[in-house]
């Protein structure tokens, strides 16, 4: 039994209607069995997949998937039926339907890389925020910056009118105080 990798699970993790899941193909692949024998099981034990846990495609969802993976195409050797996709809960309820020690395996697997996601998605937000902080300050840097060069400016431009002269102006004395 080969081990599953890292990779092969983070690629096969997609982001549909806003939420983190995995194609029903892509987990039959994974855990070794076929998509029709996994898809199988969960009718078998539809009461533990609610609408949260798991949820078909529609037309235009698995168009898409369809172009952006060059699957082939409907009626040609493809699927009969819209795919099924897998929330992170829907994936460790599998587990308790697939009963073999690769399934097993596969799920420890994939809720490490689902938690490992989680914790990259709370860095990244915690990077934006602190990001975020930074160009408010550099703003408001920005702002008195530009209140620096704007007063130096007026400084170096001569003003438009002669300035009036501070102090008193010495008079010459009159020559009359002088006759005699």
């Amino acid at each position: 039994m080969k081990p599953v990798s890292v990779a092969e699970i983070k690629k096969a993790i997609l982001m549909i209607r806003g939420q983190k899941v995995m194609l029903d193909s892509d987990l039959a692949m994974l855990y070794g069995v076929t998509t029709k024998r996994l898809n199988e099981q969960v009718r078998r034990n539809a009461s533990r997949f609610p609408a949260d846990f798991m949820f078909q495609l529609d037309e235009e969802e698995a168009a898409a998937l369809r172009s952006q993976f060059a699957t082939s195409n409907k009626g040609r050797g493809g699927r009969r039926y819209l795919p099924y996709v897998f929330t992170e809960q829907g994936v460790a309820m599998l587990s308790s339907v697939l009963h073999s020690e690769r399934a097993i395996q596969v799920n420890i697997a994939i809720m490490r890389v689902f938690v490992q996601l989680r914790e990259m998605l709370s860095a990244h937000r915690e990077l934006a925020r602190r990001l975020e902080l930074l160009e408010n300050r550099i703003e408001s840097h920005d702002e008195q910056i530009h209140d620096i060069f704007e007063a130096i400016r007026q400084l170096m431009t001569p003003p438009a009118s002669p300035r009036k002269k501070i102090g008193f102006e010495l008079k010459e004395p009159k020559a009359e105080y002088g006759k005699q």
